[in-house]
Protein backbone atom coordinates (compact mmCIF):
# COMPACT_ATOMS: atom_id res chain seq x y z
CA UNK A 1 0.00 0.00 0.00
CA UNK A 2 1.57 3.50 -1.22
CA UNK A 3 2.27 6.10 1.94
CA UNK A 4 -0.86 7.80 0.51
CA UNK A 5 -3.21 5.21 0.62
CA UNK A 6 -2.20 4.38 4.19
CA UNK A 7 -2.29 7.90 5.13
CA UNK A 8 -5.93 7.82 3.97
CA UNK A 9 -6.94 4.73 5.48
CA UNK A 10 -5.64 5.41 8.79
CA UNK A 11 -8.32 8.82 8.78
CA UNK A 12 -10.76 7.00 10.09
CA UNK A 13 -8.86 6.09 13.23
CA UNK A 14 -7.85 9.53 14.00
CA UNK A 15 -10.91 11.23 13.30
CA UNK A 16 -13.11 8.81 15.09
CA UNK A 17 -10.57 9.11 18.40
CA UNK A 18 -10.98 12.42 18.58
CA UNK A 19 -13.80 13.07 20.37
CA UNK A 20 -13.93 17.00 20.13
CA UNK A 21 -13.77 16.46 16.44
CA UNK A 22 -16.48 13.48 15.92
CA UNK A 23 -18.97 16.56 18.32
CA UNK A 24 -18.05 19.31 16.23
CA UNK A 25 -19.33 16.55 13.54
CA UNK A 26 -22.49 15.01 15.04
CA UNK A 27 -24.23 16.53 12.07
CA UNK A 28 -22.41 15.30 9.65
CA UNK A 29 -23.79 12.36 8.20
CA UNK A 30 -22.59 12.36 3.94
CA UNK A 31 -20.01 10.68 1.23
CA UNK A 32 -17.72 12.72 -0.27
CA UNK A 33 -14.73 12.11 -2.37
CA UNK A 34 -11.49 12.65 -1.69
CA UNK A 35 -9.15 12.32 -4.72
CA UNK A 36 -5.24 12.55 -4.26
CA UNK A 37 -4.13 12.18 -7.64
CA UNK A 38 -5.26 9.97 -9.73
CA UNK A 39 -6.47 7.46 -6.17
CA UNK A 40 -10.20 8.25 -5.37
CA UNK A 41 -11.55 7.58 -1.97
CA UNK A 42 -15.12 7.48 -1.06
CA UNK A 43 -15.72 8.58 2.52
CA UNK A 44 -18.63 8.04 4.23
CA UNK A 45 -19.72 10.01 7.66
CA UNK A 46 -22.53 9.42 10.02
CA UNK A 47 -22.75 11.48 13.19
CA UNK A 48 -19.32 12.62 13.44
CA UNK A 49 -17.78 9.15 12.74
CA UNK A 50 -16.04 8.62 10.08
CA UNK A 51 -17.51 4.76 9.27
CA UNK A 52 -15.99 3.94 5.95
CA UNK A 53 -13.48 4.33 3.45
CA UNK A 54 -13.65 2.59 0.12
CA UNK A 55 -11.16 3.14 -2.27
CA UNK A 56 -12.10 3.93 -5.82
CA UNK A 57 -12.65 4.91 -8.17
CA UNK A 58 -16.02 4.02 -9.15
CA UNK A 59 -18.77 4.29 -11.61
CA UNK A 60 -21.58 5.74 -10.58
CA UNK A 61 -20.92 6.02 -6.82
CA UNK A 62 -22.52 8.91 -4.91
CA UNK A 63 -21.25 11.87 -3.91
CA UNK A 64 -21.92 15.08 -1.78
CA UNK A 65 -18.75 16.59 -2.88
CA UNK A 66 -15.48 15.43 -4.08
CA UNK A 67 -12.53 17.30 -3.10
CA UNK A 68 -9.42 16.78 -6.10
CA UNK A 69 -6.01 17.62 -4.72
CA UNK A 70 -2.29 16.92 -6.85
CA UNK A 71 -0.33 14.38 -5.15
CA UNK A 72 2.19 16.44 -4.26
CA UNK A 73 -0.15 19.00 -2.52
CA UNK A 74 -1.31 16.57 -0.44
CA UNK A 75 1.62 15.26 0.14
CA UNK A 76 2.61 18.89 0.93
CA UNK A 77 -0.31 19.08 2.93
CA UNK A 78 0.53 15.89 5.35
CA UNK A 79 3.90 17.80 6.66
CA UNK A 80 3.67 18.62 10.42
CA UNK A 81 3.68 21.90 9.35
CA UNK A 82 2.80 22.32 6.41
CA UNK A 83 4.89 25.54 4.30
CA UNK A 84 2.42 28.08 3.41
CA UNK A 85 -0.38 28.03 1.06
CA UNK A 86 -0.26 23.64 1.92
CA UNK A 87 -1.97 24.52 5.12
CA UNK A 88 -5.07 24.46 4.13
CA UNK A 89 -7.82 23.34 1.57
CA UNK A 90 -8.78 26.75 0.17
CA UNK A 91 -5.14 27.85 -0.26
CA UNK A 92 -4.63 24.66 -2.45
CA UNK A 93 -7.23 25.57 -4.71
CA UNK A 94 -5.99 29.43 -5.07
CA UNK A 95 -2.23 27.95 -5.68
CA UNK A 96 -4.38 25.62 -8.46
CA UNK A 97 -2.93 22.85 -6.72
CA UNK A 98 -6.72 21.67 -5.71
CA UNK A 99 -10.19 21.47 -6.69
CA UNK A 100 -13.69 21.03 -4.88
CA UNK A 101 -16.97 20.42 -6.97
CA UNK A 102 -20.62 19.27 -5.74
CA UNK A 103 -22.55 20.62 -3.12
CA UNK A 104 -20.62 22.84 -1.21
CA UNK A 105 -23.42 23.47 1.20
CA UNK A 106 -22.91 20.57 3.75
CA UNK A 107 -18.87 21.69 3.29
CA UNK A 108 -19.69 24.90 3.89
CA UNK A 109 -21.62 24.73 6.80
CA UNK A 110 -19.35 22.38 8.55
CA UNK A 111 -15.79 23.84 7.77
CA UNK A 112 -14.04 23.34 10.54
CA UNK A 113 -15.21 19.95 10.84
CA UNK A 114 -14.27 19.04 7.11
CA UNK A 115 -10.61 21.39 7.35
CA UNK A 116 -9.62 19.55 10.67
CA UNK A 117 -10.82 15.89 9.21
CA UNK A 118 -8.35 16.24 6.41
CA UNK A 119 -5.26 17.45 8.86
CA UNK A 120 -5.94 14.65 11.00
CA UNK A 121 -3.76 13.01 7.96
CA UNK A 122 -0.52 14.90 9.40
CA UNK A 123 1.99 13.74 12.20
CA UNK A 124 1.31 14.56 15.45
CA UNK A 125 3.70 18.01 16.26
CA UNK A 126 6.85 17.06 18.33
CA UNK A 127 8.47 20.08 20.61
CA UNK A 128 11.16 19.82 18.16
CA UNK A 129 8.51 21.18 15.32
CA UNK A 130 7.85 24.47 17.55
CA UNK A 131 11.75 25.33 18.33
CA UNK A 132 11.33 23.87 21.28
Amino acid sequence: MSTMAATVAELADRVNCNAGLVRRGRFVDLEFMLQIGDQAHYLCISNGQLTAITPGPMLMRPWRFAVHIQAEAWFQFCQTVPRPGYHDLFAMCKLGVARIEGDLHPLMANLRYFQELLATARPKPTEADHGG
